[in-house]
């Protein structure tokens, strides 16, 4: 008689009866819920429609989308956790370039990670006023306000709305990251992303019935879509392990070491952001194209000749050039824009391996010297420091390319395919949910497994 299929059921109910994992997912979701309600809260004094042509495209289309469309619709939470995340991402890359902040993460322990922690707060703070302020220009700029309403008024007042928004994001993401399940500032990107797949389907579905043809198309790109989450999955969870061996030793009658173990290294140290950095940096120069026309014409009515000097003369056909030259060459699925995005992904890549602090070959090399450990056939201090390096290049080389590969096919399907209204959900969009999903699953299973060890010592 065959056994009988395992039964996922009695797991399922361990999980929602476990003592704190309950609670745990209920403050999630409602720490989730508050701030998708925080979304649909519009700032004083913009109009329904409010800065809806920055999701056609370009940077704001990339912030909107993970704003959930808060940008688009200008509400209290149009800037999210963005600052944040910018902000510790410029800290991250300070610290590798100033000693006194290296030393104070390094040497300073628990203490100094607090400091630093407060120094992107503060940052965070600057950022976030910075950012209000481009929006606030933006809406004025765009005929974004209602009739009657006072720019004088709406600039001070949207600047500080928006930027306490990206303060409460900020607070209701380390609420979460404390009391909830998993990583704060990613779950709240996880849910504004997928809060934008229905708009997507409802976009697509109107698509396909006005041309019939591209119902093969779509069911195309769904399967290309499939594949790339497969590849993503395996991108994210693979890693390359360097066995140690650790020599004996005797403490009065007590013998310490002589096990094996291995270090491992993934293969996508950097997750996305190499990727985000990637779109930024593609991003930024066409959308300042968009924006310059507009507002150089009217500096340039106001703008005095002095000595003969013709500003507008001067500027204007140099932004032309520039303008052609991004509308011809370096739009989105050209040649060049292609080459150029798969380089920098695997630059970033590399920058970002450079400064994480588990991947630094020497600091390693040294702790396996300190602790009587070392690679099999090689040896302790120099020599080994340059086989970790060996190694570390060589699987982030794989990676970069990996990672480079994966986000051309994700970027080009909806080209090809002609399904442009998928084009949202790119590769950005699927690393996030898929590298947020499995961790939030692999935080469930640790929450199930410390239960489990807690149960068995009672």
């Amino acid at each position: 008689m065959p056994a009988a299929s395992k039964n996922p059921l009695p797991d399922l109910m361990a999980m929602f009866q476990s003592s704190g994992l309950k609670e745990k997912l209920l403050f999630t979701l409602m720490m989730i819920g508050v701030y998708r309600l925080g979304v649909q809260i519009p700032v004083w004094g913009v109009t329904p429609e409010g800065l809806t042509f920055l999701a056609k495209g370009g940077l704001g289309g990339f912030l909107d989308m993970f704003s959930g469309g808060a940008l688009a619709r200008l509400s209290l939470l149009a800037l999210g956790i963005g600052p944040y995340i910018t902000s510790s991402i410029i800290i991250q890359l300070l610290t590798a370039v100033i000693p006194a902040l290296e030393e104070m993460q390094k040497e300073e322990g628990e203490a100094g990670r607090r400091k630093i922690s407060q120094y992107t707060r503060y940052f965070t703070i600057v950022l976030a006023g910075f950012q209000a302020f481009f929006v606030a220009s933006l809406a004025v700029n765009h005929h974004a306000l209602q009739p009657g309403v006072d720019p004088a008024i709406f600039y001070p007042l949207t600047i500080l709305a928006l930027t306490t928004g990206s303060l409460f994001a900020l607070w209701a993401a380390e609420l979460i990251t404390e009391k909830g399940i998993g990583n704060g500032a990613s779950l709240l990107i996880f849910i504004g992303i997928l809060s934008g797949i229905p708009l997507y389907a409802q976009r697509t579905a109107t698509l396909v019935s006005g041309d019939s043809h591209l119902s093969l198309n779509l069911v195309m790109l769904l399967a290309i879509y499939v594949g790339v989450i497969f590849l993503i999955i395996i991108l994210q969870e693979a890693s390359r392990k360097i066995f140690i061996v650790t020599a004996k030793r005797q403490v009065g009658n007590k013998v310490y070491g002589g096990q094996n173990t291995y270090i491992p290294f993934k293969i996508n140290p950097a997750g996305v952001l190499p990727i985000i950095f990637t779109f930024a940096f593609l991003a930024f120069p066409t959308t300042v194209m968009q924006l310059i026309p507009a507002g150089v014409k009217t500096v340039g009515a106001a703008a005095p000749q002095a000595a003969g000097f013709d500003f507008m003369a001067t500027v204007q056909p140099v932004l032309a050039e520039v303008s052609l030259f991004f509308k011809r060459y370096f739009t989105f699925g050209s040649p060049l824009y292609i080459l150029v995005e798969f380089l920098l992904i695997i630059g970033f890549t590399f920058f970002y391996a450079s400064i994480t602090p588990s991947m630094q070959p020497k600091e390693i090399a040294d702790q396996l010297k300190k602790y009587g450990s070392a690679i099999p056939g090689i040896k302790p201090g120099k020599p080994t420091a340059e086989k970790l390096n060996e190694v570390l290049t060589r699987t982030t080389f794989i990676g970069a390319v990996a990672l480079a590969v994966v986000t051309l096919i994700a970027s080009s399907a909806t080209t090809l395919t002609e399904i442009t209204t998928l084009r949202g959900l790119g590769s950005t969009s699927l690393i996030i949910l898929v590298g947020v999903a499995l961790d939030t699953v692999n935080q469930i299973k640790v929450n199930l497994m410390a239960r489990q060890y807690e149960g068995f010592l009672k």
